[in-house]
C-alpha cells in the first residue's frame, strides 16, 4: 500500500492503544480488517471517534469475526462496515490526512485522520534452528502442540512430556505472540512469560 510506510506513527498504527483512540475524539478512523481484534478496536474507537469505518476484503464478517462482536457492531450507530474494500495508499503532508480506497464502486479519496491496521502478523522465526518446531505458518509449537498422535516427536529426547510452553528443544521456552495459539494480547503475552519462568527452574532443578 502506497505511502503507509512513510505515515506510520503518524495517523497509520498497526494495532492501537487507549492513548491513541482518547486523541481521535471526534474524528473519523478507518480500520483494516475483519477479525476479532478489528472488531474489538472498533467497539472502542466508537466511544470517543465520531465515526469508525472498517474495511474488509472479503464478502462479510461472519467467517472471519465472533458473532457477538459483528452483533455489537451492527447495533453501534457510528460505525459503518465496508467490504470488498482496500486500502491502496495513504496521502498527507507530516501526517496522514487522507487514504486512498478500492471498493465495489472503484478507487475514491478519503478523509481521514487515523489509520488502524489488523491484518495479522508474521512470525520472525525463520532463524530458529530446524530443532525447535513451527507450524506452517511459522508460530512455535509448546507444549503438547508438540505432540505427534499424543507422543512426543523423534526430535525430543527427554523420557518425560514437555513442559507447558516448552518447545522441542527441551529447556527452550516460547512466551507471547510467537507462540502457536497463542491469544496476541499483551497481558497474556506477560502471563505466560512469568509461566515460563516457573518451568524453566523446574528444568533446571533436575541437574
Amino acid at each position: 500500500m502506497e505511502g503507509l510506510d512513510r505515515f506510520t506513527g503518524a495517523g497509520v498504527y498497526y494495532g492501537a492503544a487507549m492513548t491513541e483512540a482518547i486523541s481521535c475524539r471526534d474524528e473519523e478512523v478507518f480500520i483494516v480488517g475483519g477479525a476479532n481484534s478489528a472488531g474489538q478496536a472498533a467497539m472502542y474507537f466508537a466511544k470517543y471517534a465520531r465515526k469508525v469505518t472498517i474495511l474488509v476484503r472479503g464478502d462479510s464478517l461472519v467467517s472471519s469475526m465472533s458473532k457477538y462482536l459483528i452483533d455489537q457492531i451492527a447495533a453501534t450507530s457510528n460505525i459503518v462496515v465496508e467490504t470488498n474494500t482496500q486500502v491502496i495508499g495513504a496521502l498527507g503532508g507530516r501526517r496522514l490526512e487522507s487514504i486512498r480506497v478500492s471498493g465495489p464502486g472503484g478507487e475514491s479519496e478519503r478523509p481521514a485522520s487515523a489509520l488502524f491496521i489488523f491484518i495479522g502478523a508474521a512470525p520472525n522465526t525463520s532463524w530458529l534452528p530446524d530443532s525447535i518446531m513451527r507450524d506452517p505458518n511459522g508460530f512455535v509449537l509448546t507444549g503438547r502442540d508438540i505432540l505427534v498422535e499424543t507422543r512426543p516427536p523423534k526430535i525430543w529426547k527427554e523420557d518425560r512430556q514437555p513442559y507447558l510452553l516448552e518447545t522441542s528443544t527441551p529447556g527452550i521456552f516460547a512466551a507471547g505472540d510467537v507462540r502457536h495459539g497463542s491469544i496476541k494480547r499483551a497481558a497474556s503475552a506477560v502471563g505466560e512469560g512469568s509461566i515460563s519462568v516457573q518451568f524453566m527452574h523446574q528444568y533446571l532443578a533436575r541437574f
